[in-house]
């Protein structure tokens, strides 16, 4: 299988675990957000994250409302310019993706032994991703 293939049955995968799980189904956008805040370095402005996924203030202010509401991530008023929001993480957030990090991983383990010839079983136990930062 070409890498390309390896890299979209390795995101398939864990989207399939992903929706067969009781949690919330996160857009595209949303889970790209989602990451963005909690992988790179605060602080998050709307503005910024705008910038930095290419998309318009209203799309990441639209995002932020779900995440929001499903306890992902807060704002916070600036208490340096009053004028700016922060977006803040939360440990609901992390503990969210610190489990989409283990769909993703299992999903590898299962890719990888299906591509080793095996049937598509259940993936073989690996090691539990570190925590995404928590908030701080």
């Amino acid at each position: 299988m070409s890498r390309n293939l390896d890299a979209l049955e390795l995101w398939r995968g864990a989207l399939v675990a992903s929706v067969r799980q009781d949690g919330p189904d996160l857009s595209a956008r949303q889970l790209a957000l989602l990451l963005t805040v909690y992988m790179t370095p605060p602080p998050h402005t709307v503005r910024g994250l705008a910038s930095t996924l290419n998309i318009s203030k209203p799309a990441v202010t639209r995002a932020l409302d779900r995440l929001g509401r499903l306890g992902f991530a807060k704002r916070k008023r600036d208490d340096t310019d009053r004028r700016n929001v922060l977006v803040q993480r939360t440990v609901k957030g992390s503990v969210f993706l610190t489990e989409f990090a283990q769909l993703v991983i299992d999903a590898g383990a299962t890719a990888a032994a299906f591509q080793d010839g095996g049937a598509l079983a259940a993936p073989a136990p690996v090691a539990r991703p570190e925590p995404v930062a928590a908030p701080a």
